[in-house]
């Protein structure tokens, strides 16, 4: 891990990624614990897990309420997408604001998801893997969600894939935020 960038949404960063290559392939970094602790981000790896999703594809707009909300760091092994987010603490300067940061391809970049930022993406190719590391397990009782064309937000897909699960969310106007 290189540099942290600030976004438009306090405590969103990109995170530029520790690349090397030669003939023999590549390497990347995508966490490193002293680096987060230089950068004061909160981050204690609890889970990690990946999604390998084809074109068209929208998942999200995903979070865990408290007490099992958490931090996530996000990056794109292969393939290229759009990472979604939105600031749902209410607050922030930003409530309300969603940005879309363009992951995979060439990018060597991980984003920074902290607690109170749904999250989500658009798939821009087949075959797509993002990974997410996670301060906290899984706790479906916990896990939320928000509408995705529910927010001020242009996507690039316009009749997205989704789960029956992301399509029941709330819409952001009817959501109730306890961040």
């Amino acid at each position: 891990m290189k540099n942290k960038i600030a976004t438009e949404i306090p405590g969103v960063f990109k995170i530029e990624l520790f690349h090397a290559g030669d003939d023999r392939g590549s390497f990347t970094k995508v966490f490193h614990g002293p680096s987060m602790k230089d950068w004061d981000l909160p981050f204690e790896l609890a889970e990690s897990y990946f999604s390998v999703s084809q074109k068209g594809v929208v998942r999200g707009m995903h979070f865990q309420i408290p007490p099992e909300d958490h931090e996530k760091i996000v990056y794109c092994n292969t393939g290229k997408l759009n990472d979604v987010l939105l600031d749902i603490r209410e607050d922030s300067p930003t409530f309300g604001k969603s940005i879309s940061l363009p992951l995979g391809g060439s990018d060597r970049y991980a984003v920074y998801v902290p607690k109170g930022i749904a999250h989500g993406f658009e798939v821009l190719k087949d075959n797509t893997m993002m990974t997410y590391l996670v301060s906290s397990a899984h706790a479906p009782e916990f896990d939320k969600g928000i509408l995705w064309n529910s927010f001020n937000h242009e996507w690039e897909t316009q009749n997205p894939t989704l789960s029956q699960r992301d399509q029941e969310f709330p819409s952001f106007e009817n959501f109730k935020t306890p961040f």
